[in-house]
């Protein structure tokens, strides 16, 4: 089997659980701990049921770090803001399989605008259902909650369907980032990146309690141990 080594784990912080009082700080204080890409989750209150950031927010983002700022568009009808998001500074833009029918398309849409393509899929939908667009991609993003809230807990099967999406990928030859999201912390982190994982989002675990440097230090320790434990 063709294996792609990547041995080093990407932090992604979600702004859903930074204070919003203080965005550019707190995203200059993950950029300063070492943070790797800004995660910046767009809900519209239909395909899920919370409302939350739209391009303007990300522009805010974008003028407060250098960093990659990694947009996941949770929207009915994702096609509509590709271009907003790009403009706005987007580096990737991640949309869901469940929600775009005509799923070539709107990648190529999103690699069109400039920006990296991610498709993201929930905990119930089958990795099959992305196979044939997996060599346009970029990014794979695994949620390991059902989208709509911070702070959910993880879903332990999560990390099998990582395993099976990292086999897809290495038997294909193929380079996209996987990429997960959803209850990931120091206690869980370790098992997905041993799976496969090279992208953690965090939010509360990062934004939560404590210190932001010391959180994304927690993390790093326990992706750090997911990688000897996988072996790559």
């Amino acid at each position: 089997m063709f294996h792609v080594k990547q041995d080093y784990i990407k932090i992604a912080p979600s702004i859903l659980s930074a204070d919003f009082t203080r965005l550019g700080e707190q995203v200059r204080e993950a950029e300063k701990a070492g943070a790797d890409y800004i995660h910046v989750d767009v809900m519209d209150g239909h395909y899920v049921p919370n409302i939350t950031l739209g391009p303007l927010v990300t522009a805010a983002v974008r003028r407060s770090t250098t960093l990659t700022v990694d947009v996941h568009l949770m929207v009915e009808q994702p096609e509509r803001y590709i271009s907003a998001f790009a403009e706005a500074g987007a580096d990737i833009i991640t949309i869901h399989q469940e929600i775009a029918p005509h799923l070539h398309r709107q990648v190529a849409a999103i690699r069109d605008a400039g920006a990296r393509a991610g498709v993201a899929i929930n905990p119930g939908t089958p990795l099959a259902t992305i196979e044939e667009v997996l060599p346009l991609l970029d990014l794979v993003l695994i949620m390991s909650v059902n989208p709509g809230f911070g702070g959910q807990s993880f879903i332990p099967s999560s990390t099998r369907k990582v395993r099976r999406l990292r086999e897809m990928l290495d038997e294909r030859g193929l380079h996209a980032e996987i990429e997960i999201d959803g209850g990931i912390s120091p206690q869980t982190a370790a098992e997905v990146v041993a799976a496969g994982v090279r992208v953690l989002v965090a939010g509360s675990a990062i934004y939560g309690h404590g210190s932001v440097a010391e959180n994304i230090r927690a993390l790093r320790d326990a992706a750090k141990r997911g990688l000897a434990a996988g072996g790559a």
